[in-house]
């Protein structure tokens, strides 16, 4: 019987990918997202430059491990290479929320009501990230299995794990003044020590100057590339919140750094109370991961699912929290959820966008999560 249900969910599951990646392709060309690494992979292959002006709005900004680790997707055509990439994006979404629920300490809620509030509540970043092609979930994968690698005193395997996933994503490198502080210089040691070694292997291909010059051309692309998108309309950064409320400038400039500098601290002092709670790397893992999309420059607002054990977090706790701050949540929640531009319609999704709201709503999340952990309730 147990062997006929996984046929069965395993069916199911292959369907599901199917008809998702079906409706997909009727509105759009190709997961444009996956296309510019995979195009970057076949550049590797050939030797030739990762990082192109030419290339526009998608140039590839991803460090020159990635275009490596992206190769075994040239093995086969395009399209079944896209499809495959579909298939395992919609795997570790599901993985992803399951975990997330899995790894709450002392739960509250079921984790069936969880699963599906979360598949709620963070619809529209699932939606983004399945429909682009892009690359949030195995980055969000890493991070949370560092975070329990930290809960279950296996600091080396936490600190290879952010490395990976800064290949992938190098805003990854947010959690790493959490791993110092948790895990001790053993895990930040192995940290450094596979970062380099993965730094290098692009030097196999292209020669030791050769990768020197592609690390410079990446810095280049993504400095370059990162004011002009602090206006987009999807931009949820710290930054592009102060540009858009002030408009390019020093002072925008200060005030993004200024209000990082706060969030982090307020990350500290969570981390300075931890000895109130048996299990206290749960809520400071979470808190990170949604500070993920605020502190990158390009931080997308499909960026804040890697903040999804946040939501996870503040749900199952939400009995805990006083009326006020249940406010305060549900504010930030909706904020960060709800502000959809097929929901709200053109006009008022673009005055909102304007006034950077889902950077405020998930102000707030941070905030409450910052509740819980002074009531030690997480």
């Amino acid at each position: 019987m147990p062997s006929r249900r996984l046929v069965i969910q395993a069916v199911l599951l292959a369907v599901i990918i199917a008809a998702l990646y079906g409706l997909v392709r009727l509105r759009r060309q190709e997961l444009i997202d996956f296309a510019v690494p995979h195009r970057a992979a076949e550049r590797f292959l050939a030797h030739e430059p990762l990082y192109r002006p030419s290339d526009g709005h998608y140039q590839y900004k991803y460090l020159p491990t990635f275009a490596a680790i992206m190769v075994p997707f040239t093995w086969v055509p395009k399209r079944s290479a896209e499809a495959a990439w579909f298939a395992l994006t919609v795997i570790m979404a599901w993985g992803f929320v399951r975990l997330s629920i899995a790894a709450l300490p002392d739960r509250r809620v079921s984790a069936r009501v969880l699963f599906w509030l979360m598949l709620l509540l963070n619809g529209k970043s699932l939606v983004k990230e399945l429909a682009l092609g892009q690359f949030n979930l195995p980055v969000a994968l890493l991070l949370l299995s560092a975070v329990i690698a930290v809960r279950n005193s296996r600091a080396v395997l936490a600190g290879a794990t952010i490395a990976a996933a800064v290949f992938v994503k190098p805003y990854a490198l947010v959690l790493l003044p959490w791993l110092a502080w948790t895990a001790g210089m053993q895990s930040v040691i192995v940290f450094g020590l596979v970062l380099a070694a993965g730094l290098l292997l692009p030097a196999a291909s292209y020669g030791w100057n050769g990768n020197l010059t592609l690390l410079h051309e990446w810095y280049r692309t993504v400095t370059e590339t990162t004011r002009p998108n602090l206006l987009g309309a999807d931009n949820v950064s710290f930054a592009a919140m102060w540009t858009k409320w002030l408009g390019p400038g020093p002072t925008a400039d200060y005030l993004s750094l200024a209000t990082a500098v706060v969030a982090v601290a307020a990350g500290f002092a969570a981390m300075a109370r931890r000895r109130q709670l048996a299990e206290p790397n749960y809520l400071e893992g979470a808190y990170f991961l949604l500070l993920v999309a605020l502190l990158s420059p390009q931080g997308w607002d499909y960026v804040l699912l890697i903040g999804l054990p946040a939501y996870v977090c503040l749900v199952d706790r939400w009995f805990d929290l006083s009326p006020p701050w249940r406010a305060v949540a549900a504010t930030g929640i909706f904020l960060t959820s709800f502000t959809i531009y097929d929901l709200l319609g053109r006009p008022l999704y673009a005055r909102l966008t304007e006034l950077s709201v889902v950077s405020v709503g998930a102000m707030l999340i941070a905030a409450t999560l910052i509740r819980l952990r002074w009531r030690a309730i997480a």
